[in-house]
């Protein structure tokens, strides 16, 4: 069994969770989720199962969509709404004031990682850090924000924003939304999230945990997808010989390889007969292969 599954992770498990409840469902060993959705979060999880656990870095390095609710006027210490409280402050801004800096927020930008989060800083994650109150340098890092738009306002005490967002990997929405009122001079924090799209998994695709054990009941996998579900990469094929090579470990020329089509990837999908065996890289005239799926 393997495959890719498009999982809509419920709002209080941990990716890791989701993770488990998988191996126990389909009784495997080999899984793995591609890219982490804190426990809050609902949405788009891709679940690799079997030999698809070896491509769940292609997947996680492609983008993301998500519908976001900022609260504004309240900032918390994990900048969303399972935080504690720091600050209070009844701004004075309307929907104009908001649309005035969305565009500040587009394109390469540098963000500062929220302290409760898992990236790692000398072998410990920063909310180890954080839960001790240890103090700890963080180090900015690029993402990309592709679309940031304005869907709705809500105007009250602690006016609330929902914001379309489609950003590369490793982008904090709730950072974001912390920066948004940083630069209003009012304090916010991200106060719901869903993921819709992760890569070419879309939500409207998705199934619930309740679907797929269902489905499982009734000795139904259709919902894991092939191998090459989602995976961003040009294809090209090989004849059984150069196939053989292929999983050898040996390069095939150029003009051993057929084309799909032309394109300035380094790293393609490799197959033989429409099955997806590796992912080969080019260098100079020749295809490498980078990983075999024997």
């Amino acid at each position: 069994m393997e495959g890719i599954i498009n999982v809509l992770k419920p709002p209080g498990m941990t990716s890791s969770d989701v993770v488990v409840w998988i191996r126990r469902s389909l009784k495997m060993k080999k899984v793995g989720h591609t890219g982490t959705l804190d426990p809050g979060v609902a949405g788009v999880l891709p679940i690799c199962v079997g030999k698809a656990t070896r491509l769940a870095e292609y997947i996680t390095d492609q983008g993301k969509k998500y519908i976001a609710e900022v609260k504004f006027g309240s900032t918390t210490d994990t900048q969303d709404a399972y935080g504690k409280v720091i600050q209070e402050t009844l701004p004075s801004l309307d929907k104009a004031d908001l649309e005035r800096i969305l565009p500040d927020f587009t394109g390469k930008i540098s963000q500062l990682p929220p302290l409760f989060s898992a990236v790692r800083k000398e072998g410990k994650h920063l909310y180890e850090y954080a839960r001790k109150g240890i103090p700890i340098e963080i180090t900015p890092r690029e993402v990309i924000i592709y679309k940031l738009n304005l869907e709705q306002w809500y105007q009250g005490e602690f006016p609330k924003a929902v914001l379309n967002i489609e950003c590369s990997k490793g982008t904090y929405i709730r950072t974001i939304c912390h920066d948004l009122g940083q630069t209003l001079g009012c304090g916010a924090h991200m106060s719901y999230l869903v993921r819709v799209r992760s890569g070419s998994f879309k939500i409207q695709e998705s199934w619930t945990l309740e679907e797929i054990e269902e489905a499982v009941r009734n000795n139904d996998y259709s919902f894991i997808l092939p191998l090459t579900a989602g995976i961003d990469l040009p294809r090209v094929s090989l004849s059984e010989v150069r196939a053989n090579a292929f999983r050898n470990g040996l390069p095939s020329r150029r003009d051993q390889v057929n084309l799909y089509e032309e394109s300035n990837e380094p790293y393609v999908q490799v197959m033989e007969r429409e099955q997806l065996i590796g992912i080969g890289v080019w260098r100079k005239e020749a295809l490498y292969p980078h990983k075999v799926f024997k």
